[in-house]
């Protein structure tokens, strides 16, 4: 079994940056993947980013240039650095593992982007 807790969220001007990070419960090294969701009132849950074990990263269109992913194995960690936010980017973000076919999921973040 494997617990997810994001955190790093909250209220942020449009314009400004923000940084998610997720712990997992247990050693990273071996998940296949990790990554971050997002989903917005009234809509589907969506993907923002994805970075496998061997670090490659994949981004969603729509947050491509202003979104970077990383990974620290040594802290079981995955982040999300979040600049040039938009109001549209607001949605409770949920932080995404893999591991030998079997997804897991955080409880998730709210990120608010407002003036």
């Amino acid at each position: 079994q494997v617990q997810l807790v994001e955190s790093g969220g909250g209220l942020v001007q449009p314009g400004g940056s923000l940084r998610l990070s997720c712990a997992a419960s247990r050693s990273i090294f071996f998940f296949d993947a990790m990554g971050w969701y997002r989903q917005a009132p009234g809509k589907q849950r969506e993907l923002v980013a994805t970075i496998t074990n061997g670090g490659s990263a994949n981004y969603a269109d729509s947050v491509k240039g202003r979104v970077t992913i990383s990974r620290d194995n040594s802290k079981n960690a995955v982040y999300l650095q979040m600049v040039s936010l938009k109001p549209e980017d607001t949605a409770v973000y949920y932080c995404y593992a893999l591991l030998v076919r079997q997804n897991y999921w955080g409880q998730g973040a709210q990120v608010t982007v407002s003036s």
